[in-house]
């Protein structure tokens, strides 16, 4: 549908700032589209749009100035959200060029002007199907931005893990929908998550191909690694940490990972943080058996390697509940 609308995005691009302000030129026409996206995703409940307070007090100039401060505000937003990303290289500008479609601006856009972020400020992991940017707010605090590229994502691999699942009614040939419900799936996994107390970011909200969640990192903006670039100093003591947190996420909030490993557990202070969690199914799940057998064997596996004492039988015992 993005066919007959002029947009540098749609080949690959060797400028990346260039096309991004290039983009930028239409979106003050092309922002009230981006309503027609918004139907499945996340409830934007907590955002109080500063146009609408006291509307009905002002006259009609009052109101005509209201709005043209507020595209004003969005515009600048929208330009500081870029501002970092002009002295970026070739890697940069492949992801930017992979990433950065019509529909993911304009989301980016609608966020921005809500508040949610100021800045993107470099990529924090790159992935077949998705990347993680580092989010800046106005405060100077951090979050991780997750964009699922809409041209590259495994639609097969979500149809296998949505169905069945009844928190989602998708129509599976609709692409878009599809990947709305994928991100959508991956914010209510965190949220329930989180309430069970199992060590996950905390979300903070989803729109259409784009997840905002809590940065796993230090105060200089700097990411923490994954377990698999930076195994734990104490793998004993790190196991016994993981195994509580896997028991948590099983038996409290009754959810199976689906893939979990080192590649999806960050070392945060010699603290396991479980993630990717788009993928992870309810423990009803027709497929979780088969999950859950697949993440004790990679955990078994991958620790006992670093000298822990484990197996499959031992972790199986402690997180399936007789």
């Amino acid at each position: 549908m993005y066919g007959s609308q002029k947009s540098d995005f749609e080949e690959e691009s060797a400028d990346f700032s260039n096309d991004v302000i290039d983009s930028l030129d239409n979106f003050e026409d092309d922002y009230a589209d981006l309503d027609n996206f918004g139907d499945d995703s996340v409830d934007l409940d907590d955002f109080e749009d500063d146009s609408q307070e006291g509307s009905q007090y002002l006259d009609e100039s009052h109101m005509a100035n209201v709005e043209s401060h507020k595209v004003a505000k969005a515009d600048k937003k929208m330009q500081d959200l870029i501002s970092q990303k002009r002295q970026t290289g070739d890697e940069d500008r492949k992801v930017a060029s992979e990433i950065f479609d019509k529909l993911t601006l304009q989301t980016l856009y609608k966020l921005a002007n809500q508040g949610y972020l100021d800045l993107l400020n470099g990529a924090v992991s790159t992935g077949k199907e998705a990347n993680v940017l580092k989010g800046v707010k106005d405060d100077g605090s951090y979050l991780a931005v997750k964009i699922y590229r809409i041209a590259t994502s495994d639609f097969r691999k979500m149809q296998y893990y949505i169905a069945g699942d009844p928190r989602f009614k998708v129509r599976m040939g609709n692409k878009r929908q599809l990947i709305k419900a994928w991100v959508n799936k991956e914010f209510r996994n965190l949220t329930r998550l989180k309430d069970a107390g199992v060590n996950v970011p905390e979300p903070s909200t989803s729109l259409n191909n784009v997840l905002i969640m809590e940065y796993i990192g230090d105060d200089e903006g700097n990411p923490a690694p994954t377990v698999k670039n930076l195994p734990p100093s104490d793998p004993d003591d790190f196991y016994e940490k993981l195994v509580r947190e896997m028991d948590l996420f099983l038996n409290k909030a009754n959810l199976v990972h689906g893939d979990l490993s080192s590649y999806n557990i960050i070392n945060y202070d010699e603290k396991p943080v479980i993630i990717d969690v788009s993928q992870s199914v309810v423990r009803d799940h027709v497929i979780a058996g088969e999950l859950l057998e697949r993440d004790i064997k990679n955990i078994s596996f991958e620790f006992s390697k670093m000298g822990v004492d484990t197996s499959i039988e031992d972790l199986t015992q402690r997180l399936i509940k007789k």
